[in-house]
């Protein structure tokens, strides 16, 4: 755990009581304030109650007597409108921030030779990847790395800091949005495109909140920003006119002068002015496709900047093991593969997976965001066949009509059955793809729990497979 710092004595409340907030709670609790919380689900408060932890119903506090709001992420800060407990802080004048901000501010308190080393990610696609990338990497080259914020462990709840430790945070546009001192030694920029609007207002409140990474850079610092999008490309521009810290553009779509870029698998590293073929991503197994050459570029870029040579950045690279829920194979029965890409919320990162393999049994649906599917026509020709679950099996059949052939299963479990029949009677070797273009919280928790579900519904199916062998 790390103590937060600066609020001893204080009180602090703190709202959303899941991971991040308990987590917070139990930081702060550590480092000397007095913590208030509450939650509006009667289990969550359960759990917090059982901790020891004093609940105290935020509607009727005295906001006069509180002197930070801890605010857990999924609660609407602006967009669609201010919870009634960001009012009630703002009335009184309470300052609201994140449990990225009350690490930030720690941070900055500690020694200067106690502070680690930071690398932020965000980006609309290829965070997590790219965060567990970089975390393998550098800890393949024997540096001492912890890893959490959206991935994993809550950033106070991981290990407490020393000099020579290395940060690797995954930062969504939620947590972004409650930060404002965080200082990254490695700030990172994949890509963005339409999501989350909801919660941001427009794409000018999403990009404003994604850009929010940059901030307190200075000399000495990276910037890595993907330029295969006209909004990160612009930000590319927007921050290289600055002239603070150094920046290193990366792409998988073009050559570069500088930065460092993949073309067709092919690593390149031009971040010293000349440009060196460093890897043959094709070999990488556990990163296929474009998307992925994408996030090696960004991870390369990031553990070159922290010092690592480039041999030591490409042995990390391709000894990297995947991660669950991102194209990950969970079994393969007779000549069928299931890929869990339940990671896949939305349509711009199921087209990655999508354009990874030349046809598929796709399963799609869950709770749709803004557009749904539309803007994967062109890879419908790739669709042996689809299954639809949730909320938008009808919105998405309606889009699929006439395109490419499917059905409206329901449920995932059902989807993964017809899926399997249809591509075993194939004949061929095939693949059932669950890559949803969706949220999951019709029918799941997160896509975690998706996923998970998933990777159950292939293992009830070989058992079957399995007794027919030895008929």
């Amino acid at each position: 755990m790390i103590p937060v710092r600066g609020f001893t004595g204080k009180t602090v409340a703190v709202f959303g009581l899941g991971r991040t907030g308990l987590t917070a709670a139990r930081a702060l609790q550590a480092g000397g304030a007095k913590v208030i919380l509450w939650d509006e689900n009667e289990k969550s408060r359960e759990a917090a109650r059982a901790e020891g932890f004093t609940l105290v119903d935020l509607s009727n506090a005295d906001w006069y007597a509180i002197s930070a709001l801890m605010l857990s992420p999924g609660v609407p800060l602006t967009h669609p409108k201010p919870h009634w407990v960001v009012e009630k802080a703002r009335d009184a004048g309470v300052e609201i921030l994140g449990d990225i901000e009350l690490f930030a501010r720690t941070v900055a308190a500690a020694p200067a030779h106690k502070r680690p080393k930071i690398v932020a990610v965000t980006g609309t696609n290829g965070k997590s990847t790219t965060t567990a990338l970089i975390a393998h990497v550098l800890a393949q080259a024997g540096r001492d790395i912890r890893i959490g914020g959206n991935i994993g462990y809550g950033v106070l709840g991981l290990e407490d800091m020393h000099g020579g430790a290395v940060y690797v945070l995954e930062l969504s546009s939620y947590q972004l949005d409650l930060t404002s001192s965080l200082k990254a030694d490695v700030s990172i920029i994949l890509n963005i495109s339409p999501d989350h609007l909801e919660r941001h207002g427009d794409m000018e409140g999403y990009v404003a909140a994604k850009k929010r990474i940059l901030l307190n850079q200075g000399k000495g610092d990276f910037a890595i920003v993907g330029v295969d999008d006209p909004w990160c490309a612009q930000i590319c521009t927007e921050i290289t006119a600055a002239n603070r810290r150094t920046i290193w553009p990366i792409s998988a779509r073009r050559a570069m002068g500088r930065g460092v870029y993949s073309l067709q698998g092919m690593l390149y590293d031009a971040t010293d002015g000349r440009v060196n073929e460093v890897a043959d991503l094709t070999r990488a197994r556990s990163l296929p496709g474009r998307h992925n050459w994408q996030n090696a570029s960004a991870a390369y870029a990031a553990c070159r900047a922290l010092g690592l040579t480039a041999q030591d950045a490409v042995d990390g690279l391709m000894s990297f093991p995947g991660l669950a829920h991102r194209m990950e194979t969970v079994g393969v029965l007779d000549k069928v593969r299931f890929v869990n890409d339940s990671k896949a919320t939305n349509a711009d990162a199921a087209r990655q997976a999508m354009s990874a393999y030349p046809r598929f049994y796709w399963i799609a649906g869950g709770r749709a965001k803004v557009g749904g599917i539309d803007e994967l026509t062109e890879l419908f020709g790739s669709v042996a066949k689809a299954y639809l679950i949730g909320e938008a099996a009808e919105a998405f059949a309606g889009v699929l009509d006439g395109k490419a052939p499917y059905v409206i299963s329901g449920d995932l479990e059902s989807a993964t059955r017809a899926a399997f029949a249809d591509a075993r009677a194939s004949g061929e070797e095939a693949i059932v793809l669950l890559s949803p273009a969706c949220a999951s919280f019709d029918q799941f928790a997160d896509f975690e729990e998706r996923g998970d579900a998933f990777r159950a519904a292939v293992h009830a199916l070989a058992a079957p497979v399995a007794k027919e062998a030895r008929r």
